[in-house]
């Protein structure tokens, strides 16, 4: 049997994306088939698309990382039936009209949720959970500072501290409107990286002078001397993204010396490549913490537009643009 699938003709710009057809998936022992009724955009996709980022090896070559809709099909399953509402991570495939997961990635989706408010969580909330819990072990009297804290993982950061009582929660931005924006979220220091030549002072004045605990960085080498000259002593840097570049361009080099000086820590991590097990228990935590703060309110999936399948390639173009305040979902084949 067949399916519809946004497929690829070849890597490179969006004009590649086109709607096609390919086999539907069959899932095994311990699998799901889900008929996808929404998915999110990630970097990840555009990267994929590009021919720089391939799917871990046994995941669909199809885009697409984390997508909600209903249970299809369950083979040797204890946790869902058929026509259950869920969301999930997957490694690939969330481009589909039908998507096979693991059943411990799934989650139930709550009941006051649409479909496209559970696609925007699972990418996102997990890679904001992962490094704001397991790697930086945020605790309530640490500053923080988000750089792209308007992107999808951005804003959940924010609100797992706000959540978690940050004393400070300083958002890197680049226009008023997202300032205003981060602020809503609970940012309590805004900086616009277009309008300031450099955050290290303006982070020493809200600090008096002694830096931010943790610093979320996914924008790389552009910000690394900032960064390692805005840190505290015994601070964290937790690196997810790489968006202006792995090399560090500087006239006076790499700062790698403050490393040493304030006894700093820096981490790096992807999910993606994760092995099944480390996600399983990841979803099993966030679960716990998090899911009934959703259902609360105290967080919730932001969303900044919704496309229909058929505008994929302006979907995709508009997240290259980094217009988005959250995140740019898709309603799929079967809304």
């Amino acid at each position: 049997m067949s399916m519809k699938s946004i497929l690829l003709k070849s890597f490179g710009g969006v004009e590649n994306l086109f709607i096609g057809t390919c086999p539907k998936p069959v899932p095994k022992a311990n699998e799901v088939l889900v008929k996808v009724k929404s998915f999110a955009l990630n970097r990840a996709d555009i990267l994929q698309r590009l021919g720089r980022y391939p799917p871990p090896p046994g995941d669909s070559d199809i885009l697409g990382l984390e997508m909600s809709g209903i249970v299809e099909e369950c083979h040797n399953n204890d946790l869902f039936k058929k026509g259950d509402r869920v969301f999930g991570l997957v490694g690939g495939g969330a481009y589909g009209e039908y998507c096979i997961i693991q059943q411990q990635h799934l989650m139930p989706l709550p009941s006051h949720m649409t479909f496209e408010q559970g696609a925007a969580i699972p990418e996102a909330w997990l890679t904001a959970f992962q490094a704001f819990h397991l790697l930086a072990q945020v605790q309530p009297h640490h500053s923080i500072m988000i750089h792209a804290a308007a992107s999808g993982v951005g804003t959940a950061l924010i609100q797992l501290a706000k959540v978690s009582e940050s004393t400070k929660i300083i958002g890197t931005c680049g226009s008023k409107e997202k300032e205003d924006f981060i602020k809503s979220l609970g940012c309590t220091h805004t900086i616009n990286y277009k309008t300031t030549e450099s955050f290290v002072p303006v982070v020493s004045d809200i600090t008096d002078k002694k830096g931010v605990s943790v610093i979320f960085d996914y924008v790389g080498s552009k910000y690394w001397n900032q960064n390692m000259k805005s840190l505290e002593m015994d601070g964290t840097m937790v690196i997810q993204g790489l968006l202006s570049g792995a090399s560090v361009k500087d006239e006076h080099g790499a700062d790698i010396g403050s490393i040493l000086s304030k006894r700093l820590t820096i981490k790096g991590s992807t999910l993606r490549n994760r092995t099944n097990e480390y996600k399983t228990g990841l979803i099993k935590q966030f679960e716990s913490k998090c899911l009934e703060l959703f259902q609360s309110g105290q967080l919730k999936p932001i969303i900044d537009k919704v496309f229909d399948y058929t505008e994929i390639q302006e979907a995709h173009k508009y997240l290259e643009s980094n217009a988005n305040k959250g995140k740019v979902v898709i309603k799929s084949f079967n809304f």
